[in-house]
């Protein structure tokens, strides 16, 4: 008998659980590293250059509907936000914030 279940254990079992297991082992083995060690360090440099990567991708190689908004005004949206990120207490919710409403009010005046 089917309940209609079967794509939420799959997610569960192939998306949620793999990830979940790394997630604990890094909690276990880095629970006793300084924030200064060399290794945090090198992850956290790592992770940085990764978000940059694909947040470069996402604003020159854009998929879908972003593409339909002009460069120039993504450039402006990450310009601007990281104007306010470092405006605002270096808050990254605040830079997110007022790049989304720049890119938005962006593509609302240049878009399509």
């Amino acid at each position: 008998m089917s309940f209609g279940m079967e794509p939420y254990l799959a997610l569960i079992l192939l998306g949620f659980l793999p990830s979940e297991i790394w997630r604990w082992l890094g909690i276990v083995l880095g629970g006793g590293l300084s924030e200064e060690s060399e290794i945090i360090l090198w992850v956290r440099a790592v992770a940085t250059a990764l978000v940059a990567a694909v947040v470069a991708r996402l604003v020159l190689i854009p998929p879908g509907a972003l593409a339909a908004v002009p460069l120039g005004v993504r450039l402006a949206a990450i310009g601007i936000g990281f104007l306010a990120f470092l405006l605002i207490r270096r808050s990254a919710f605040a830079g997110v914030l007022v790049g989304e409403a720049v890119l938005v009010a962006g593509a609302l005046a240049f878009g399509p």
